[in-house]
């Protein structure tokens, strides 16, 4: 079979986009990292890292510094870092209590953030797009540099249509239905690429990639405030179900005889773990706050008897619910965040002692529960990671013609490579 040259130059192309996309997100994920740990990293050789470095640094999406000695014989190998100002994102993320805008650069690092909380019952879709609308003002008039953003993620508290960024459901906001993308897209700007997501699915890719979970293959990240999330890593991948509805597990009925639930149904586990529950048990106004949570949780530490009853019952369902997704699920690792997190050291016996006691055996024995370490920056955390996500599959697509300008030793790289 005689293979023609145009079709050994597609292949090459694909071959080489595929390798930058790899580099990139090497660097945008682990950071500063040498010529030699990219190969090691990437598999391929110190000719063809040579020159597809070249081409991220002309497009302006990397730096080259000085040499990072490894302790070996031989030359010191030039240490390559992701240009935090050579691409950046938007990250919005949309609580019931509050809501927050970021810029992030390449590589993870923040800007820019600013975050402001709200009365509960603020969040018709109007107030809640005219105040997003208003953080953006603020979080890009700090930016000094040339390039605009190559994207805007949204992590947002409801049931999200990925393909559109329709809000389906959002119980806790009162949101049915919401257009909510082509309502931000209308007010931040339709010419940037707008991605929409459940914020605890992005908390899972956030720690995943940021976080303590970094390196696990198969993490469960639950995370609450006045409801209930939950978002699923398998095989290293995030899991979203068809259509980016997957995950709600905070509707998952644990108590026949409980609540109503802001969804309708009665007896979901966000009625029995949610922040409205704790702040009830504890004799405090239920819809509180953070105001109210944090003295709650200040009184716990200082011993009160009331505060502490009020965390046992809370882990107790908290760990009847999480006993369940184990069973299905059978993650490596359980990711606590927003509200879990911050009650984990008063809760994590009686939620240990309830997995104990209804989780099989097996699947037992295999996982742990942690507290996640981004706490409630997570979200958006995440929504940036969403937004990056193009850049990072195909960094050839936003490269300038005159960035392209592979070296010769590239070049002859892939032409074996393709061979």
């Amino acid at each position: 079979m005689t293979i023609g040259r145009d079709e050994i130059g597609q292949r090459s192309e694909t071959v080489r986009r595929g390798n930058l996309s790899a580099i990139l997100r090497e660097l945008h994920g682990r950071g500063a990292l040498s010529r030699s740990e990219l190969v090691s990293r990437t598999g391929l050789t110190r000719s063809a890292i040579r020159g597809l470095i070249g081409e991220l640094v002309a497009a302006g999406l990397v730096t080259e510094g000085r040499a990072a000695s490894l302790g070996t014989p031989g030359r010191p190998s030039p240490l390559v870092c992701p240009d935090p100002e050579g691409a950046v994102v938007l990250a919005l993320d949309i609580e019931v209590d509050s809501m927050a805008a970021a810029v992030v650069g390449l590589g993870g690092e923040v800007l820019d953030q600013v975050r402001i909380d709200l009365p509960r019952g603020h969040s018709s879709v109007e107030q809640v797009v005219d105040d997003l609308a208003g953080l953006v003002t603020v979080v890009r008039a700090s930016r000094s540099a040339e390039r605009p953003e190559i994207g805007i993620g949204v992590a947002v508290v409801g049931v999200v249509r990925r393909a559109d960024g329709l809000v389906s459901m959002a119980p806790n906001l009162g949101w049915t239905d919401v257009p909510l993308g082509e309502c931000l897209a209308h007010v931040l700007g339709d010419d940037i690429p707008l991605f929409l997501a459940n914020e605890a699915d992005l908390g899972a890719v956030a720690e995943v990639r940021r976080g303590i979970a970094v390196g696990e293959d198969h993490i469960l990240f639950i995370s609450g405030e006045v409801g209930v999330g939950g978002g699923l890593i398998v095989d290293g991948q995030p899991f979203t179900g068809v259509a980016g509805y997957g995950g709600e597990v905070g509707h998952i009925p644990v108590n026949p005889a409980g609540s109503t639930c802001r969804c309708g149904a009665v007896g979901c586990w966000e009625t029995e773990v949610g922040a409205v529950s704790l702040l009830r048990r504890a004799g405090r106004p239920p819809n509180g706050g953070r105001a109210e949570m944090d003295a709650l949780l200040r009184d716990a530490a200082a011993g009160s008897p009331t505060a502490l009853r009020a965390l046992e019952e809370t882990g107790r369902w908290l760990g009847l619910g999480l006993a369940g997704l184990i069973n299905v699920l059978n993650p490596r690792l359980v990711v606590l965040g927003g509200l879990f997190g911050r009650i984990h050291p008063f809760t994590a016996t009686i939620v240990d002692a309830e997995l104990d006691r209804r989780v099989l055996p097996a699947p037992r024995r295999l996982v742990r529960v942690v507290a996640g370490t981004l706490g409630a920056e997570a979200p958006i955390r995440g929504a940036a990671e969403l937004a990056f996500e193009p850049l990072l599959a195909d960094p050839a697509m936003w490269m300038r013609p005159r960035d392209i300008d592979m070296s010769r030793s590239a070049k002859m790289s892939l032409r074996r490579v393709v061979a």
